[in-house]
């Protein structure tokens, strides 16, 4: 497997998740870009890391999902990580990056030893604002509908193919290698 910088920097965190499908999703589509730490941050009873659907929507990434982080709470979930990025639907939020760009900093931070928890709220309501006033960097993912937001494992996975399309093109700037 390829491994780049941001795959040793970068945890992924799913905070509050509700279904053991998205848990499972999430686990497939983060092992899929190469990445491996994912966490969950007092998920709901239905999103055990063990409930048979979650195991039967992480096929290849068992793995993933048997060595899943699981906190008590967000200050836990955080305490080890230099930039935390915030996952946000919500109109009207300032400074928000779009994926491409969020990718291109979070590479460049991984390359300098930061330690980097990107977190995705709960599915039907999102991060509280008290979560995202704690996060440093915020990313929103554009959509062409009028859908309120993603599901929470296709968001895991726009981001997660972001970064790793940044880091191979950082890593290819710099070997002077074409994509």
């Amino acid at each position: 497997m390829l491994e780049l910088p941001i795959h040793r920097a970068l945890q992924f965190l799913l905070v509050s998740p509700h279904y053991p499908e998205n848990v499972g999703a999430a686990c497939r589509a983060v092992k899929a870009m190469g990445f491996w730490k994912l966490g969950l941050v007092t998920p709901t009873l239905l999103a055990s890391l063990s409930h048979p659907m979650a195991q039967k929507m992480a096929v290849g990434s068992l793995d993933v999902l048997d060595a899943a982080a699981r906190y008590d709470n967000f200050d836990a979930a955080i305490s080890n990580s230099d930039v935390i990025v915030g996952t946000t639907a919500r109109r009207g939020v300032s400074n928000v990056l779009p994926p491409h760009t969020l990718a291109d900093t979070l590479v460049a931070l991984a390359e300098q030893g930061k330690r980097i928890s990107v977190v995705f709220g709960n599915e039907k309501s999102g991060l509280t604002s008290e979560v995202l006033s704690r996060c440093g960097l915020l990313v929103r993912i554009p959509l062409a509908a009028p859908q309120p937001s993603l599901n929470l494992a296709q968001a895991v996975q726009v981001i997660s193919y972001e970064l790793f399309r940044a880091a191979l093109a950082a890593r290819n700037r710099e070997t002077n290698h074409p994509m």
